[in-house]
Order: C-alpha cells, then structure tokens, then sequence
C-alpha cells in the first residue's frame, strides 16, 4: 500500500464491460412499489461508487416488498488492485461471488445465539460461565450472554500485543479470552467487541448443541433457507470463486492508523492479508469470517423481516426477532470506536436524521463489516440490502460516494404507511 497515492483500481469508461446482472432473479422495479426513476438512481449511485475506484468488486442486492429489485455485482474478483498491472489476469466478479462479510457476520452468529434461547437451550440473562465454567475469573464472573451480544462484556479486546496466528487456533484463542481480565466491569459500558465476544459465543453454541458451529448454522439456516456459501470460512473447492480483498485509500497515518490498531489489534494492511491466507478460509472466526453473496445475505435479512419466516418456512419466532432488534440502551459513546452507537442484543441499529444505513432510518437494524461491508433491513422502507466491497479503505475520495449510496436507498424507498407491527422498535 503506497503512501502518497489514493490506491484505487482501474476502473473503464465502459462500466457494462465489466457489470453483471443477474436478469433470472431481478424483477420489475414497479412490482416492488418504485416509482419511474427511484430504483435507477439508486443503482447510478452503486456506479459512482465503484467509479470512486476503492473497490475493486462491488456486488449489491436489494429486495423491497419481498422481491429482489437488484442482484447485480460490477468489478473484478481478482487481478484489478491497486498495485495489479494491466497483464494481470483478472476474474469479474458476478452475483454468485463469495465476499467476507468481516464483522456483518456478528449478526448471523447472534441470531443463532437467540435461537438457542428460543429453543430452551440458554437463557441470555445467565452468566456465560454457567455454561463455560472456566470463563467466570478475572472480573468475568457476573458477565452474561446477554452482555456478550450488546458489547458490554468488558472483554473488547486481549491486552497486550496480540500475536495474529492466534486467529487460526480456535481453542488457543478460546483459553486465552476465558483466562482474559475483563477491563471494565461486565454491563458497565458499550464497548464494541470486534473479535473476542465471537469466540465465545462460538464456544457456547458448540457446548450447548454438542455440534460445531458450523453443523448448526447449516441446519438452522443454510439448509432451510438453500444457501450454498453463507458458512464461516470456505471450502477449498470453492476459494477461486472468493473474491480478493484489496487495501484501498489513503495509507492510514495517525491517529487513524492508531484507531485501526485500537480496533482491530493491527494494521489495516495485515488485517486485509490475513482474510486472503487460506488459513483465514480453513478456520472459524465467528465475528468475522461468514462468508456469502449480497443475494444471500439480503435473503437473511429478509427473513428477519418477515418475523422469521422465509417461503413458507418458519425459521425463527417473531418473539424471537423482535427481542434480537429491540435496542438495549439509549445511544451512548462507544469505548472502542469513541462515537456513538447504537446497539440491539446481537445488531447496529440506525438513527435519526442520520443513521449507519442512511438519513431517517431508526429502526433500521443490521451491520457494518471492515470499513464497507453494510447489511440491514429496514421495516419502515419493507427493504433488505446487502452491499459487499472487496476493497478495504478507511479513509479515501469513496467516503462521500458511499453517502450516496446510503442516501439513495432511504430517500429512493419512501418510508411506507404501516410498518410490519412485529418489529417495532418503538
């Protein structure tokens, strides 16, 4: 990554040359309640930010009233990144690209948290230690499932210098968070956990179901709902379909980079290598490793939007969503990424005026993943959108693009007269 370079892709002047709609799935605007123009200028907006150049793959699904409006992806998988030549070869990306959904994948990991409790399994006010003993030491004690999913754990971070091959020990990882001193009382504080709650939680639904996490989200969601990606990691068979994770924007200096560090345990250059080593793909990081279309990760956010339901198919109670999306305290800053936030047990909800997934979108409820991955669905506008970026920048001329993108799915999708009552967050 350059330092005194913007580090954007090549993007042509033909953008057809490279974009990829998938006409088999994509319905008429009108039939989702658009009026002449609405869904055009949001996907124009999808197109500026891919001209912006931060991205070297862009895939997009967005479904309203229930059919999928857009499926579309524009850029290369592989071969078009910054420091790619033109004799690279290079690979387009389609809908059928798997991206890594980075932190979106906390809500997926969540849901099968509160699907436990749902079933009788758990109950998300007990401590997390009466189901892993070890885990209630060293100001742990009282820490709650509860807790664990809204950020409040006290365990936002391992002190000291965090070794990165540590992620690709599962059960290494696992010892080190129970035998972790919290850093601040557990409840006491919203402080985001971008790893660590995940292994835990992880270890959890595993002890629990006496499966590995990877065995219940296929019988609780992938096999239900027909999803072929949607999975923590990838098979190998599968990895040449993955798109590549590119640094893009700016080289962060401080007290960016220093954010970064605060945040993530490394730089953003180590962090987007990493998710590139097919030990990343072997593993499981269920904070971050689920990996999926836009059309998949759109179709779980739309079953969230239906109460559950998906085809026909119960696949969680309305009691259950509804508890998933309610928000758990008033909007507070957050101790590790010092803005505030706003958080359900297991979500990032957005906000009025202004909101994570656009202007006047407050019960709106999803996640951000590493700087550009936004997932959510929003009851008010009866929308769910994924929108997956290969290219991983923090700071870059893509910001006010992305706003767009952000701007035009909220102002585009009018707010409907009756929102679904059974997601109220009112």
């Amino acid at each position: 990554m350059k330092l005194l370079s913007m580090n954007t892709c090549h993007v042509p002047a033909d953008l057809a040359s490279v974009t990829t709609i998938d006409h088999l799935q994509e319905t008429a605007p009108e039939l989702a309640g658009f009026q002449p123009g609405q869904a055009e200028r949001i996907w124009q907006s999808v197109e500026g930010l891919y001209k912006t150049g931060f991205s070297p793959a862009i895939t997009f699904c967005l479904r309203r009233q229930g059919k999928i409006v857009f499926n579309r992806a524009i850029g290369h998988a592989h071969g078009n990144g910054p420091e790619d030549s033109a004799s690279t070869p290079k690979q387009l990306a389609t809908p059928d690209t798997p991206i890594c959904l980075f932190s979106a994948s906390k809500v997926v990991t969540a849901m099968l948290v509160h699907k436990l409790d749902e079933d009788g399994l758990i109950d998300l006010l007990d401590p997390v230690s009466h189901y892993i003993p070890e885990y209630g030491v060293n100001g742990k004690r009282n820490a709650t499932i509860y807790h664990l999913l809204a950020h409040r754990g006290g365990i936002p971070r391992l002190d000291g210098d965090f070794d990165p091959e540590l992620l690709y020990d599962i059960d290494g990882i696992v010892d080190k968070l129970c035998k972790a001193k919290a850093v601040s009382p557990s409840g006491y504080r919203a402080a985001y956990h971008a790893i660590s709650a995940g292994y835990i939680l992880g270890e959890l639904i595993e002890r629990v179901t006496g499966m590995s996490i990877r065995e219940y989200i296929h019988k609780t969601f992938r096999e239900p709902m027909g999803m072929s990606n949607f999975n923590y990691g990838v098979a190998i068979q599968n990895r040449d379909k993955v798109a590549t994770n590119y640094c893009t924007g700016i080289k962060p200096l401080p007290p960016v980079s220093t954010f970064i560090q605060h945040v993530l345990g490394g730089s953003l250059e180590l962090a987007t290598d990493m998710t590139n080593d097919p030990r990343f793909m072997d593993t499981v990081c269920p904070a971050g490793n689920l990996y999926s279309t836009a059309e998949e990760s759109s179709r779980f956010f739309q079953m969230l939007l239906n109460g559950g339901e998906y085809e026909g198919r119960r696949i969680l109670s309305p009691r259950t969503i509804r508890r998933a999306t309610l928000e758990v305290s008033r909007p507070e800053f957050d101790g590790t990424l010092l803005m505030p936030m706003r958080y359900s047990m297991g979500m990032m909800l957005g906000s009025k005026p202004v909101g994570l997934f656009g202007p006047f979108t407050k019960r709106a409820f999803g996640h951000l993943g590493f700087t550009s991955i936004f997932c959510w669905a929003d009851p008010d506008r009866d929308t769910s959108i994924a929108l997956l970026t290969s290219g991983k920048a923090l700071v870059g001329s893509h910001l006010p693009a992305l706003g767009k993108v952000l701007m035009a799915t909220s102002r585009e999708c009018p707010i409907a007269r009756r929102p679904k009552p059974t997601l109220s967050l009112a």
